[in-house]
């Protein structure tokens, strides 16, 4: 290699180096902003004087959002559906996708049975019929409610199937030649050989737990029921009736501290924090399960 190529290299990953510096900020920068509003006072965000440092440093967004003791009730209440909902998505996407990786000559109507799961990506049952089916079933205002129509995520069950499919058949072949059953092939062969693609279609259905608050919402009557998403968000409503209201006690001096934005700035980072706990760990899986849907398709 030459002195022009060496120097064009160099500019090369300078300019690379310098491209996604700033795409990194771009990503970064705003969830600072969202820090700094939330430990600012509420007239200095209302009066544009934030940007990424606090403005009369103070708690009381956060005080507002822990108090009354329903916070860690609607934290609980998320841990429960995400460990039970995860559980049960990993289990039913398992079980379905790999009959589904086989040909149409090892399993019978596979064909049919893959149009079947197709439509309903396409076509949902809608929202009345689904609320009137979980009332019917006596599933409302339990955490059934909320992990239940949603079982099985066929997307992702997709992302597992085509990771599947694309194994090498010597592998089942062989266990199968040793006297292994299905289900042991499936269990004891395969299973410790999927678990990329299951931490990565496990990370998302947990980001779908998670963030989602709309379930809560329909299906709980009672606020003591709410998932973490569902009570930050009736919080904030409460907060604009509060404030049109009036606030007493220590409730009114907390308030006097914050404003619509303060508060939904504190709302949104709690509701990321465990999502980043887990993501760090979580990461190379993530990054590979951006292409697993392209393998053999």
């Amino acid at each position: 290699m030459n002195s022009y190529q060496t120097k064009g290299r160099k500019v090369f990953n300078v300019f690379n180096l310098l491209f996604l510096l700033i795409v990194a900020m771009t990503c970064v920068l705003p969830f600072v902003h969202l820090l700094a509003v939330s430990f600012s006072k509420g007239t200095a965000v209302a009066a544009g004087q934030v940007a990424f440092i606090p403005v009369g440093f103070n708690l009381s967004s956060y005080e507002f959002a822990l108090t009354g003791g329903k916070f860690l009730r609607a934290m609980l209440i998320s841990f429960e559906r995400v460990i039970l909902g995860v559980g049960i998505n990993l289990v039913l996407m398992i079980i379905t996708a790999y009959p589904l990786s086989k040909t149409k000559k090892q399993v019978a109507g596979r064909n049919y049975y893959m149009t079947f799961f197709l439509i309903t990506m396409l076509i949902g049952g809608g929202l009345i019929p689904t609320y009137l089916v979980v009332t019917s079933l006596g599933l409302k205002d339990t955490i059934w409610a909320l992990v239940l129509p949603g079982a099985l995520p066929i997307t992702n069950m997709i992302v597992l199937l085509n990771f599947m499919r694309g194994l090498p058949e010597e592998i089942e072949e062989a266990a199968a030649i040793d006297g292994a059953s299905p289900i042991q092939i499936l269990v004891q062969v395969l299973l410790p050989i999927l678990k990329p693609a299951l931490a990565t279609v496990g990370l998302f259905c947990i980001v779908a737990q998670w963030n989602d608050w709309f379930s809560g919402m329909i299906y709980m009557s009672s606020p003591e029921n709410y998932p973490l998403q569902t009570y930050l968000q009736s919080l904030l409503q409460n907060f604009e009736q509060m404030m049109s209201q009036g606030a007493g006690g220590d409730m009114k001096d907390i308030m006097a501290q914050l404003n619509e934005r303060t508060g939904r700035a504190a709302q949104l980072f709690l509701g990321a924090i465990p999502v980043m706990v887990i993501y760090p760990f979580l990461q190379k899986y993530f990054t590979k399960g951006l292409v697993l849907g392209s393998v053999k398709g």
